[in-house]
């Protein structure tokens, strides 16, 4: 790490547990960090690797390979990657009822894109996975020099799990991932419009404008977020933590980050 000792963020990072994995990427939105710990390290994505997802379904809609406006039939049963056999997805494990309400009716991709992020919905994940196709989310991540990151399989593909196929994220890889949306005025806007706040968001001024996506399972709480100050330069803030913290102390973790990146840049609140 090159940050100095006395500053904020760097108090903050010398706070973290012992045990445990702390990825941690701070920096503008068009340049390199300005503090880094254990930035290409890799973790289990979790939701983080909606971002992916959503990056390529924009791409891929103009592109013209899909139409974000057509409609597909709601459904949660899937191929798995690992050898085709189906498998049904669980609804006490998704954040979203809405998507879930659907079932056996239509909906229009750009709305399952939606509720990807602003609900972190796992159906509507595995929807627009199937639309997309796992290759082009893994050929976007090789696109955008993503070398940290795979993206091989839809959430609770447990046969792919179980063959090896996983996927993972690192605090760079997001980080770099941000950086490529910052003239995407749609994707933006839908991850400014991320409901679940209690990482990132917490730690902030309220009202404090961000684009993020956070992602969490036991043991595991991400979050990867453009911060937009009011009259200052916007910059990127990337957390992932693979340790034995409370799913509430992973959140409280990465809720203090941001607030001392907020003071280390100086910023008034």
């Amino acid at each position: 790490m090159s940050q100095p000792r006395s500053s904020p963020f760097s108090g903050c990072l010398a706070s973290l547990p012992a045990e445990g994995l702390f990825s941690v990427w701070l920096g503008p939105v068009d340049g390199p960090p300005d503090f880094t710990r254990e930035e290409t390290a890799p973790h289990y994505a979790a939701s983080t690797m909606k971002l992916p997802v959503l990056i390529t379904a924009h791409h891929a809609h103009d592109e013209g390979r899909i139409d974000l406006d057509s409609r597909v039939r709601v459904h949660d049963d899937f191929a798995s990657a690992a050898d085709g056999s189906r498998f049904r997805m669980r609804q006490d494990y998704d954040n979203d009822d809405q998507v879930w309400d659907r079932i056996d009716l239509d909906a229009p991709l750009r709305w399952l894109v939606e509720r990807m992020i602003v609900r972190s919905s796992n159906l509507a994940t595995n929807l627009i996975l199937e639309a997309v196709g796992v290759p082009a989310v893994q050929q976007t991540v090789c696109a955008l020099c993503l070398h940290d990151s795979l993206v091989s399989r839809g959430i609770e593909d447990a046969a792919a799990r179980e063959a090896g196929l996983d996927n993972l994220v690192s605090a760079r890889d997001l980080a770099r991932a941000l950086q490529s949306v910052i003239g995407s005025p749609e994707v933006l806007a839908t991850l400014s419009r991320q409901e679940l706040r209690d990482t990132l968001p917490a730690g902030l001024p309220p009202g404090t404008r961000i684009a993020h996506k956070s992602g969490w399972v036991e043991g595991i709480t991400h979050d990867a977020g453009i911060i937009f100050p009011e009259g200052a330069d916007p910059f990127i803030l990337v957390v992932c933590t693979t340790s034995g913290l409370s799913e509430a102390e992973g959140r409280d973790l990465i809720a203090h980050a941001a607030n001392a990146a907020w003071q280390e840049r100086g910023l008034p609140g």
